[in-house]
C-alpha cells in the first residue's frame, strides 16, 4: 500500500447530505397545515354529530361570517409577525374607522366615500404605529397596546353611549350581501384577498424580504434591505386590512358602536399562531392561517349552535392560544432532551 492509499484510508469519510431531507409528497403529509387539515374535517364531523341544524347550506354560509372579517386581518398580521413585529390594535382600528364612517354618514357622505373613508383610517393608524416603531424605535407591542386604547378611547369620546345607524342600503352590501346563492360577498373577498397574500408572501421578493428579516434583522440590514421601510409597510398593511374589516363588520351590523370588534385582537393572533407562524417571527405560511381562521370559525360557530356561553369561547380561544405557543417550545425542549 502507498502513502498515498495510506492517506486515503485514514481520512474520515466525507458525510453526504442531501438537498431535501423528505420528499415533497412527505413532506406535505406531515406538515402542520396537513394537520390542520385533519383537525378541521374532524370538528367538521363533530358539530354535523352535534346539531342537525349545522349542515343546512345556508347554515354554513352563516359560518363564514364568523371568521371572515377576522381572517381578513389574520392575513396581513401573518405578515407583520413573521417579520418581527406585531399589532394588538387592530379591534381599535376597526372601532375608530367605524366611528369615522358613521361621523362622515352623518355630514350625508354616500356608499363610495365612507368606504374610502374606512380604509384610509386604517390606513391612517397603521401608519402611525409604523412610524412610532420604525422612527422612534418603540417595542411594537408597547405601542399597540398604547394605541390600542388610544384609538378605541377617541371612538368612546366621539360616540359615548350612542350609535350611529341609517347606512345606506347599498353599503349594507358589503357585509350582507351574497354574490350567488349562499356564497356572500365577504366569503369571495376573502378567497382573492387569502390568494394574493399568498402570492406576496410566497412567490415574490418582497416575501422573502419579510422572511430574512424575522429571521435576522441586522443581517438584513447588512445585506441592503431596507429593514425599516418595509417594516413601515407592513404596519400600514395591517392597518388597511382592519380597515377593510370595519367596513364589513360596520355594514354587517348596520351601526356604529365604541365596543365594536371588542377582543378581535385575540382571536386574530390565535388564528396566526395557530396556522403555524413563529410568534418570534421568521417562519408561517398564509395557507396555514387560512386553515386556522376556517378552524375558528367551526369552532365559535358550532359552539353558538349549542348555545355555549361567549365568555367560555373566550375561555376556549385564550386557553388555545397559550396551547398553540407553548407547544412548540415544549416539544422542542423535549428532543433537545432526548438527543442529550
Amino acid at each position: 500500500m502507498t502513502i498515498l492509499d495510506q492517506t486515503a484510508a485514514a481520512r474520515p469519510q466525507a458525510r453526504h447530505i442531501p438537498d431535501r431531507l423528505d420528499s415533497p409528497l412527505k413532506a406535505g403529509l406531515f406538515s402542520w397545515e396537513m394537520l390542520l387539515v385533519v383537525v378541521a374535517v374532524a370538528i367538521f364531523v363533530a358539530n354535523a354529530l352535534a346539531t342537525p341544524y349545522f349542515l343546512n347550506a345556508w347554515a354554513l354560509s352563516d359560518l363564514t361570517f364568523n371568521f371572515v372579517e377576522k381572517g381578513l386581518i389574520a392575513l396581513a398580521m401573518a405578515l407583520l409577525i413573521i417579520s418581527g413585529e406585531i399589532d394588538l390594535s387592530v379591534a381599535a382600528i376597526i372601532a375608530l374607522a367605524s366611528t369615522m364612517m358613521g361621523l362622515a354618514l352623518q355630514w350625508g357622505v354616500g356608499t363610495p366615500g365612507l368606504v374610502l373613508i374606512g380604509l384610509a383610517t386604517g390606513l391612517l393608524c397603521g401608519a402611525f404605529n409604523g412610524a412610532l416603531v420604525t422612527r422612534l424605535g418603540l417595542p411594537s407591542i408597547v405601542v399597540t397596546i398604547g394605541t390600542m386604547s388610544l384609538f378605541r378611547g377617541i371612538a368612546f369620546i366621539v360616540l359615548g353611549d350612542q350609535a350611529f345607524r341609517g347606512y345606506p342600503e347599498s353599503f349594507a352590501f358589503f357585509g350582507q350581501g351574497y354574490v350567488w346563492w349562499v356564497i356572500s360577498f365577504e366569503l369571495v373577498l376573502f378567497v382573492v384577498m387569502a390568494a394574493l397574500f399568498w402570492f406576496l408572501l410566497h412567490r415574490t421578493s418582497f416575501g422573502r424580504t419579510v422572511y430574512v428579516i424575522g429571521n435576522n434583522p441586522v443581517a438584513a440590514a447588512f445585506s441592503g434591505v431596507r429593514v425599516e421601510r418595509v417594516k413601515f409597510i407592513l404596519f400600514c398593511l395591517t392597518g388597511v386590512m382592519a380597515g377593510l374589516a370595519s367596513v364589513l363588520l360596520t355594514s354587517r351590523l348596520g351601526s356604529t358602536r365604541p365596543s365594536i370588534a371588542m377582543g378581535f385582537e385575540l382571536e386574530v393572533i390565535t388564528m396566526v399562531v395557530l396556522g403555524g407562524v413563529a410568534i418570534l417571527g421568521g417562519s408561517g405560511s398564509i395557507t396555514g392561517v387560512v386553515l386556522a381562521a376556517i378552524i375558528m370559525g367551526l369552532v365559535t360557530f358550532g359552539l353558538g349552535l349549542l348555545n355555549v356561553p361567549g365568555i367560555v369561547m373566550s375561555i376556549f380561544i385564550g386557553l388555545l392560544l397559550i396551547t398553540v405557543i407553548a407547544l412548540p417550545i415544549v416539544w422542542r425542549r423535549v428532543r433537545e432532551g432526548q438527543a442529550e
